[in-house]
């Protein structure tokens, strides 16, 4: 049988039950012994003072215990009458004198004790008029010691137990001593523990049955939506991207379901991209190809003359070729984690103007005017300067090869709080209203107006996305006020490092 993880989940449970009410029940039943019987060992500690001050009363009628020495009679009639008699709710007052005979004037003698006869029923007396037996052991654990230390009745050196002074007035006469109670011997006694502890287990029993039935409901219940899991990460395994969790609880096990919901629409955002960015690559490589391969057939066949233009043409479209190859390696080491950046303390307006200083010259050959505005002299950020300078280099290049003739390309420089910003703007054309987030995507081209006669690959602004990413900054585009297209990029500065 296999064991499941719903049957892991009960048999844990149950076992944990089974142990904490099995020992939770095995403690009672010790503890219920051991209460009742430190419960009896209370009430005889009472008998025991009851029986100290009837034996300090014999005394002083008697003037010692020498009557105790041989005969354990004595001492029975004082238990029987201890055992018949209730408990005084003060167990502090003073038994009451025992009866006198009739004295003769001027004989100060003690009487002699009053024959207990009549306090002790014969033994063929009706069961109810005789005295109760002895349940629990009481005179054969009892010992009388005079004031001397020897031992009357019982031994007189018995370890632990009650020892408890006779004293008649201010003076010891003696003591009694009761062995403790060890074990229960009575059999009401014994009967009595006996149903509370099978009561306790019955309970107990009743619990466990209980636990057993909720701990294979409640593992059941908290594994339904596991199942439901496990059949759609078996979908997506199999390549069933739309496939998506029922989500039926708001625990963990809800947000993992959340989770592989997110996870299977990523995947299949990425599956479509990836067969769209195939397909996209195949047609760019095409046309490359197919140029450079009639252009090559028109040169073998003579049909077009060998002359610099015609190389010069194969040697553009191998240029073009050669460029949309490195972007898509550049972009796949991105995705692969091997991009490799070397950051450093860089001063931005600076290393800027360095590149606009580049540029200026094939601006004004394209016919377009550049304008660059710097509120901050130093910004100070960590950087890669080679990554930057190809991202610099790639929004210039659009916008000189898809910006019109005199036309204008503004340059904004400016530290907002922990940020630096940096807007690229241009003349018209621009791009259709709520495609400018498209313009990321890879090999994404707007329209006709910036098309692939103007030479790019459609891969350039991916692989600034890539590296501002890589610099914690972000990328956006939008509509420009002069026309175009107003590229922005932040980057986070260094703090302290404007003026």
């Amino acid at each position: 049988m296999r064991l499941t993880i719903a049957r892991k989940l009960a048999v844990a449970t149950t076992a944990v039950v089974i142990l904490s009410i099995g020992t939770l029940a095995w403690v009672t039943s010790q503890n219920l012994k051991s209460g009742f019987i430190a419960y009896l060992g209370d009430l005889e500690k009472q008998d025991l003072v009851r029986l100290s001050k009837m034996l300090a009363e014999d005394y002083r009628q008697n003037g010692n215990f020498d009557r105790f020495r041989e005969n354990r009679r004595p001492m029975r009639d004082l238990l029987d009458q201890i055992r018949t008699q209730p408990r005084p709710a003060n167990e502090d007052a003073a038994p009451p004198p025992p009866r006198r005979g009739p004295r003769q004037d001027g004989d100060d003698r003690p009487p002699p004790p009053p024959s207990r006869a009549h306090d002790r029923p014969p033994r063929d007396a009706p069961p109810e008029q005789r005295p109760p037996i002895d349940p629990m052991g009481f005179g054969q654990r009892l010992s009388l010691i005079d004031k001397d230390g020897n031992a009357l009745i019982g031994p007189a050196d018995a370890p632990g137990g009650t020892v408890y002074p006779i004293m008649l007035g201010q003076e010891k006469v003696g003591s009694v001593r009761l062995a403790p109670l060890r074990q229960l011997s009575n059999a009401s006694a014994i009967d009595f523990v006996s149903v509370q502890i099978r009561h306790t287990l019955w309970v107990a029993a009743a619990l466990i049955l209980v636990a057993l039935i909720f701990s294979i409901w409640l593992s059941r219940h908290l594994l339904r939506p596991l199942k439901s899991l496990h059949q759609v990460a078996a979908q997506i395994s199999k390549g069933k991207l739309d496939a998506r969790a029922v989500i039926i609880s708001r625990d963990e096990l809800g947000d993992l379901a959340k989770d592989i919901n997110v996870m299977a629409q990523n995947l299949e955002r990425n599956e479509r991209q990836r067969s769209k960015m195939l397909a996209d690559v195949s047609h760019e490589l095409r046309t490359p190809l197919t140029v450079i391969q009639g252009e090559i057939e028109a040169l073998i066949d003579g049909v077009r003359p060998t002359t610099p233009a015609s190389l010069e043409s194969l040697h553009a479209e191998v240029r073009h070729l050669n460029k949309l190859v490195d972007d898509i390696r550049q972009l796949t080491l991105a995705d692969a984690g091997d991009l490799h950046y070397q950051y450093q303390r860089m001063d931005f307006p600076p290393f800027l103007d360095e590149i606009l200083q580049r540029f200026s010259l094939r601006i004004e050959h394209a016919g377009l005017r550049l304008e660059s505005v710097f509120h901050d002299s130093h910004i100070w950020l960590q950087g890669d300067s080679l990554r930057l300078t190809q991202v610099l280099s790639n929004l210039l290049e659009n916008s000189i090869r898809y910006t019109d003739k005199g036309g204008k390309i503004l340059c904004t420089l400016k530290r907002n709080g922990a940020l630096l910003e940096l807007s690229i703007e241009d003349s018209a054309p621009g791009v259709p209203a709520g495609s400018h987030e498209l313009l990321f995507d890879r090999l994404y081209r707007a329209d006709s107006a910036r098309s692939r006669a103007s030479g790019g690959s459609g891969l350039g602004l991916s692989i600034c996305k890539v590296i501002m990413e890589a610099h914690g900054g972000r990328i956006s585009a939008s509509p420009s006020r002069l026309g175009g297209i107003s590229i922005l990029l932040q980057l986070p500065c260094l703090p302290g490092s404007g003026e």
